[in-house]
């Protein structure tokens, strides 16, 4: 039972921190990442098991880290409202090709990062962005103009570079 208690608390601090750290880190993950998210790994299983170095210990970790993780889905599949606090909403940043900077801002995103975005998605300039969308995971997703919906008259202000 020790070790069903240690994972909980472990899948809940792990839990909180990617929602505190926000849409950005999980989207961009860089080898130091990766490296270090192995470290965490290693000291997570650490705190879990302690001393006990048994295949049973690794199971029962397992399954409670896969059961904690059902049961916050199974939370926002019955209970809605609960949704943005366990998996985040998704944040307009793009409105009309004009940014929202303050979402941008608040979700430690820059203008560099948005424009690289547009590039991956082959969109050269945000007023060819009717909408683009941060979502809970950390993407974007893009809804373009039609090619006869030109807002703007052609203004240049936000070529993506």
């Amino acid at each position: 039972m020790d070790v069903v208690i240690r994972s909980l608390v472990i899948f809940l601090l792990l839990w909180l921190v990617i929602r505190v750290s926000g849409k950005r880190e999980v989207a961009q993950l860089s080898a130091f990442d990766l490296i270090l998210l192995v470290t965490v790994g290693d000291l997570v299983s650490q705190g879990v098991v302690q001393e006990d170095y048994s295949l049973t210990a690794a199971v029962v970790a397992v399954a409670t880290f896969a059961l904690a993780g059902i049961t916050l889905a199974r939370i926002g599949f019955w209970w809605p409202a609960a949704r943005p606090a366990l998996a985040g909403v998704p944040r307009v940043v793009v409105r009309d090709g004009e940014p929202v900077l303050e979402v941008l801002n608040s979700e430690r995103f820059t203008i560099d990062d948005l424009f690289e975005a547009c590039r991956n998605k082959g969109i050269r300039s945000l007023r060819d962005v009717e909408l683009c969308v941060l979502e809970t995971d950390g993407t974007f997703s893009f809804f373009t103009k039609g090619p006869d919906d030109d807002r703007d008259g052609g203004r240049d202000d936000h070529e993506v570079h």
